[in-house]
């Protein structure tokens, strides 16, 4: 009898292992290492990348000072893969829809108390790693390389959803939790825990700062620019500066002033210089819009009514609809087209990081579906929009788009070191990344705040510079927010007072910033590529420190 039980529970172990087995809908990588395996369902905090087989138990962190200056990487070891652990979830799904419908819950406590909680977005890591990978070795905070990886992206949330005001001065336990969750046509289904981990954080992220050794660049003439007599608080751009070197402000590279068409200010950091080139990312988009009013003004664009259907034949694109041969410049310059494409939609057909793999950058635009359910003329940021309107320049100006924009606006600046990226047709990429020194964009931001005049020559129309500052498109989500003709418009409040800019934008923190109502143009680069606290760290720049420090002396 006894012998009989043995056998069958040996069957029933048999057939349990067997079962598990069949469970896994794709084949991973399995347990790594004799490190993985005494560690399964932990996370593990580092900081600095660490390859795993190079992982010492030295390594792990079991408390951790954090500054503005600390990176924090995370080592999560698992028993399976994520696309095994959503299987269990929603078995009736392939592995393929899987990857499409879920991914990890990670979530962060602070002192024990939940803080916030992310279902990362499908298709972050790729397919093929969320199949096969049964750890993951990423950074949360890499200040070297800030980064667009999803796990910064998730660290970034964190912070700006409550990470921020919690990590106060003082000591702290940090939690990490992760479990797989898969969104079902009955709703959203959370898995069990997938792995943990705790770290006790010594958080001394507000410097002393010290200005007493803090000296100011003092501005020499630069060609276009003499040098500013104006007075400003010089200490509280000292207090700016020292917390740029603090990491309090991060990958900031410059900031130029001009007031009153003179340098005021002139700062560089982290190894820049005078002579550094800097990518301003979409920044370079605003260079579209000037070279398509100096077109126009020359007769080789009529208006900005003029439709695509007037330089492309779009019935030899895909998804023909009269509604894309109707697309207007204007339509492109706004933001406000029909085309299926929002780059602040991971899912859209159209969003910028489809095109960038595409060997036919406008093909890949042009061939796009229209939008059906946004409502009409609705502003949506699209990438791909500009690289058609780059495009209709380079096809219409006399010698093509380079040669043009070179002749017309540059060398009238006296602008003559900088580099355009190219599309894979290599024509001018006004997606953007025109490189240039900090100076030499503060001469292009003066240009639209002459009306367009330069040493008394009218490079672009005044009217267009008046067209370029009109509030087009309301900017979905942000309050008392415009856009132009490739330029964005904004409001700073500093001490109750409201200071209305109309300023270039790009990723990492980059802008050029045209005052309507004070003679200012500021210019401020940045490295920080994908982070998400680029643009809000220059806005609290801008409020707190250099609008402060230059309007509060001799105030007009």
């Amino acid at each position: 009898m006894k012998i009989r039980i043995v056998a069958v529970l040996l069957l029933l172990i048999n057939f349990g292992h067997i079962y598990a087995q069949q469970k896994d809908i794709v084949k991973t990588q399995g347990i790594t290492s004799p490190m993985h395996q005494s560690n399964i369902g932990k996370i593990i905090f580092t900081s600095k990348f660490i390859p795993i087989a190079n992982l010492n138990a030295t390594d792990i962190l079991e408390s951790y000072e954090l500054t503005n200056k600390s990176d924090l990487f995370i080592i999560v070891f698992m028993g399976n893969s994520i696309t095994n652990y959503m299987h269990n979830l929603a078995p009736e799904l392939s592995a393929g829809e899987l990857v499409k419908r879920g991914n990890y819950q990670f979530s962060l406590f602070v002192d024990n108390h939940l803080i916030y909680s992310s279902n990362l977005m499908p298709g972050a890591p790729y397919d093929k790693i969320q199949d096969t990978a049964t750890t993951i070795d990423k950074p949360l905070i890499n200040n070297k390389n800030p980064g667009g990886l999803w796990s910064q992206s998730f660290w970034g949330r964190f912070m700006n959803n409550g990470g921020d005001s919690v990590l106060t001065e003082g000591d702290h336990l940090l939690k990490m939790e992760i479990r797989p969750y898969v969104q079902t046509a009955s709703g959203v289904k959370v898995g069990d825990l997938i792995a943990s981990g705790s770290l006790n954080i010594l958080v001394k992220r507000k410097p002393v700062i010290d200005i007493t050794n803090i000296r100011l660049n003092v501005p020499e003439p630069y060609n276009g620019f003499g040098v500013s007599t104006d007075t400003f608080d010089t200490n509280l751009l000292k207090t700016l500066k020292a917390n740029i070197n603090e990491g309090v402000f991060k990958q900031i590279s410059s900031i130029i002033v001009i007031k009153k068409g003179k340098l005021l200010i002139e700062e560089y950091f982290n190894g820049e210089t005078r002579d550094s080139l800097h990518d301003p990312r979409s920044a370079g988009k605003s260079f579209a819009s000037t070279i398509t009013g100096i077109a126009e003004r020359d007769g080789y664009i009529k208006n900005e009514d003029q439709t695509l259907g007037h330089f492309y034949n779009i019935k030899s694109y895909a998804n023909y609809s009269p509604e894309k041969e109707n697309i207007t410049i204007k339509d492109l310059l706004t933001m406000s087209s029909v085309f299926d494409g929002d780059d602040d939609d991971y899912n859209s057909p159209g969003n910028e990081e489809n095109m960038y793999p595409a060997s036919d950058w406008v093909k890949f635009a042009l061939d796009l579906p229209v939008n059906t359910i946004r409502p009409k003329g609705q502003w949506h940021y699209f990438t791909a929009g500009v690289v058609i309107l780059g495009d209709l320049l380079n096809k219409t100006v006399p010698g093509g788009l380079e040669k043009y924009a070179d002749e017309k606006l540059f060398k009238p600046l006296n602008i003559t070191r900088y580099k355009w990226e190219y599309t894979p047709q290599n024509v001018p990429n006004t997606a953007g990344g025109i490189r240039m020194n900090a100076l030499d964009f503060a001469k292009y931001g003066q240009l639209y705040k002459n009306r367009g005049k330069w040493n008394g020559k009218q490079l672009i129309p005044a009217n267009w510079v008046d067209k370029t500052f009109t509030k087009y498109e309301t900017i979905p989500g942000r309050n008392d927010e415009f856009y132009g003709y490739l330029f964005w418009n904004k409001k700073y409040i500093v001490k109750g007072k409201s200071y209305e800019t109309f300023y270039c934008a790009g990723n990492g923190g980059n802008k050029i910033y045209i005052f309507l109502n004070q003679p200012l143009v500021v210019v401020i680069t940045a490295t920080a590529y994908g982070a998400s606290y680029a643009h809000s760290q220059e806005d609290k720049m801008m409020t707190d420190y250099i609008l402060p420090a230059i309007l509060n002396v001799n105030h007009q």
